[in-house]
């Protein structure tokens, strides 16, 4: 159950192996938010693995604009999914949370350890808020039912299928197709400090990233220029 950036990402290597037959459904015929039509997409397939990276997704200008969409949506979103795939007897989940949901002021850097230790940064607490509840919620099915369910944290994401919406984005893409002048404007909310997080555990287990900023910055500029801006709020 993709969003469009990490969610397609997961798709390609999913696609890429011979053992695995991959379901989804586009916003348009699945509305994630409606707990009838989820309940009716697991009664109608025979799914074995969910893996839940669909959210309503936006830089701070979107989640400060609209705060309830942004709490609703990702409320629903996990709650209507986890507990359909619970009731589907799939017993393996992956839910992708947020580096967002760690206190604005964590020590860097971030650790599992460090959820419900502080204030949330104020910018993206709605969102921050609801990805804190999809986690819990599959670890509530986890000690009441036996489920496998898990949770990543993926780092702030860009590249390839983003969304270059000029307010609405983040950083990165909203700067990607600009051509005027930056003039640093301080009356605007910084966001978190700093959000550097923990990847020893992935470290141990042999990956290491393999693409640094100059390279991805330059694939998401060519992803631009072929496709065109992305206008999505």
């Amino acid at each position: 159950m993709p969003a469009w950036l990490v969610g397609s990402a997961l798709c390609r290597q999913l696609e890429s192996r011979a053992d695995c037959t991959l379901i989804t459904s586009p916003h348009a015929e699945l509305n994630l938010t409606r707990q009838t039509a989820v309940e009716a997409f697991f009664t109608d397939h025979t799914i074995d693995e969910v893996y839940l990276a669909a959210a309503k997704v936006g830089g701070i200008h979107a989640i400060s604009s609209y705060p309830v969409d942004f709490l609703y949506d990702n409320l629903l979103i996990p709650a209507n999914v986890i507990h359909a795939a619970h009731r589907a007897g799939v017993q393996k989940l992956l839910f992708l949370g947020s580096s967002c949901i760690y206190p604005r002021m964590a020590a860097q850097p971030m650790g599992e350890g460090a959820l419900l230790t502080g204030v949330l940064e104020p910018t993206n607490e709605p969102y921050a808020i609801a990805k804190i509840a999809g986690i819990k919620l599959r670890e509530s099915y986890n000690r009441q039912h036996g489920r496998d369910y898990r949770s990543v944290m993926p780092t702030n994401l860009y590249g390839p299928g983003d969304n270059y919406h000029p307010e609405n984005s983040h950083v990165i893409p909203a700067l990607t197709g600009f051509g005027g002048r930056l003039v640093f404007d301080s009356s605007k909310p910084d966001g978190a400090p700093r959000k550097l997080l923990d990847v020893s555990k992935l470290a141990a287990m042999g990956w290491q990233a393999t693409m640094g900023l100059e390279d991805g910055l330059r694939e998401a500029y060519a992803w631009f220029r072929e496709h065109g801006p992305d206008t999505r709020s």
